[in-house]
């Protein structure tokens, strides 16, 4: 049976009561049907320049970067999924006489954190090779950089690609990189300011057939409903030249070949003016505001293409690869999990975070270039933790629900109340259920905690302040009486550390064993909260994430 349960959450001595009444009801149960992640739901968007960089090739494979995919495929049942795009497949030309993987020239005035004009070789093709257990989504070059040899690259590729993949390693395709900038990049437009859905389709469709037509030559036996598709149509977001349901509308799927419907998303900009930690990452408000949009936008397509399901193929935090001391810390880290469970509470069936070689908002660095040392990131801690969340998807198909908070307006011991601008606005907090029965509960307290002096990483001014705890009661009607949960901690010394960060005293650091994961002595585990009187209470430190596992006991 069902376990009903509903939850309040409450602070520490020093604040007031948080609550939330989550108690079972025709709403709240189409709430739980409604986020059904997919499996592989972690995955990633790797910049399809530095794929070489992230998986080495067949005789140097990047042994660091699968350690990492390993972890979370232990996690979930599936590796992550991997998709090659983003911005520089659409810069890619094939070269069949280029003796390396990649010859790439970055023009700093375009951006000065990939090259824009890239030519690519047949030893490009071997990074698919070195990665066990792992399905990709190759990207083509749609846009053409004003490059006369877009379509030669399209067609030479398609062959050599599909012959490198095959069934085992394909997951689908994908046809050129958020068209709907084409005619208004900041970069240099590809396409004339009067481009419209109309053209974007006849591209598509065009380019889309001459694909299948290479595959009945080279790899006949790719053109399966389950092995021939794409993700599509992989706009930058719903408010640019181009719009998703205009481009349905003009039969964009008409061959019925589109398999996910793929979305871009990044909450704002590394320079965009105002960004900070607290009030763009770490605030829960901000990501339903940034990914409701795309739900919305969806709805008015799904009607028409029923069994279709949303993910998000390319998103991070900052676009322009993210802001140093925000995209790279442990609070990229809390936000990360909010995106990604908000996403999956939603319906976004798997979310691909993006990341390319000296990315800012990278989840690791795969190797150590002038600008950057090889090594685990902030971010990928909170990749682990949403993993540990789902759980094994593959065993236990969870469905995850959004519990909403708010502050009950009693008063705590020294006279305050939380305020209505904190309270599930600098924290979130969701359900895992498993077959209707609650089983797991994720809490993230965004409030930030600067570990260092204003939060300048300058280790040698710490703050003095005092961090903060939060104690959240989770009211478990239908649990017996001192049932156990297993509490699991996502940790660092504040919001604005960049190292030092556990997940459940475990470090995933490539200096300890090339991101396997450590235990860690000086870190406290093993911790357990009981039901007490249908009640069960943890407390969560300002900037910390933890998980209640009801299942682990």
């Amino acid at each position: 049976m069902a376990a009903l349960f509903w939850l309040l959450a409450l602070s520490s001595s020093v604040a007031a009561k948080i609550v939330s009444d989550a108690s079972p009801s025709l709403s709240f149960t189409a709430k739980i049907l409604q986020g059904q992640p997919l499996d592989g739901f972690v995955s990633f968007s790797i910049e399809f320049a530095s794929f070489p960089d992230f998986a080495g090739n067949v005789s140097n494979p990047n042994k660091f970067s699968n350690n990492l995919l390993n972890n979370l495929g232990y996690l979930t049942g599936t590796k992550p999924y991997i998709r090659v795009g983003g911005n520089t497949q659409d810069y890619a030309i094939f070269n069949p006489n280029l003796t390396i993987a990649l010859k790439g020239t970055v023009n700093a005035t375009r951006s000065p954190d990939y090259p824009t004009t890239i030519e690519i070789g047949p030893s490009y093709f071997e990074s698919y090779q070195t990665w066990p257990n792992v399905k990709f989504t190759h990207g083509f070059n749609q846009g053409g950089n004003h490059d006369d040899r877009q379509w030669a690259t399209l067609i030479q590729t398609a062959a050599i690609a599909c012959k490198t993949l095959g069934k085992d390693k394909l997951h689908w395709w994908e046809y050129g990189n958020e068209p709907d900038l084409f005619a208004t990049s900041a970069q240099g437009p590809v396409r004339p300011s009067n481009y419209n859905e109309s053209d974007y389709v006849r591209e598509w469709l065009a380019a889309t057939r001459a694909i299948k037509g290479v595959l009945a030559q080279e790899c006949p036996d790719m053109l399966s409903d389950e092995t021939y598709g794409y993700l599509a149509p992989s706009f930058a977001g719903v408010s640019n030249h181009l719009k998703a349901p205009r481009a349905w509308a003009d039969d964009l799927n008409t061959d019925g070949t589109i398999r996910y419907f793929s979305t871009h998303n990044y909450i704002s900009g590394a320079t965009s003016p105002g960004v900070t930690l607290q009030g763009t990452l770490m605030n829960h408000t901000r990501t339903r505001s940034s990914v409701d949009p795309h739900v919305s936008e969806f709805a008015s397509i799904a009607a028409a293409a029923p069994g279709l399901v949303q993910i998000m193929g390319e998103t991070n935090s900052l676009y322009n690869q993210g802001k140093p001391g925000l995209s790279n810390s442990f609070g990229a880290a809390l936000w990360g999990i909010d995106f990604n469970l908000y996403c999956a509470s939603v319906g976004i069936g798997r979310v691909h975070m993006h990341m390319g070689t000296n990315y800012r908002y990278a989840s690791w660095q795969p190797v150590t270039t002038d600008l950057a040392a090889v090594g685990t990131k902030a971010p990928y801690y909170g990749n682990v933790a949403v993993a540990a969340f789902l759980g094994n998807l593959r065993i236990e198909p969870v469905r995850i629900a959004h519990l909403d908070l708010q502050p009950s307006g009693d008063r705590s011991a020294n006279g305050t109340t939380e305020t209505e601008t904190e309270v599930g606005v600098q924290d979130a907090a969701y359900g895992a259920y498993v077959d209707g029965a609650l089983t797991r509960i994720m809490v993230v307290n965004m409030r930030a905690y600067n570990y260092t002096l204003n939060g300048t990483g300058d280790l040698a001014t710490r703050n003095p302040a005092r961090r903060r705890a939060r104690t959240y009661a989770f009211g478990v009607a239908g649990f017996r009486e001192g049932r156990e949960a297993v509490v699991r901690r996502l940790h660092a010394n504040g919001s604005d550390a960049i190292t030092g960060i556990t997940w459940d005293g475990l470090s995933y650091n490539y200096e300890l064993d090339l991101g396997r994961p450590v235990r860690l002595r000086n870190v406290t585990t093993g911790e357990k909260v009981r039901v007490r009187r249908g009640v069960v209470e943890v407390a969560v430190l300002d900037s910390e994430a933890v998980v209640l596992d009801f299942g682990a006991v």
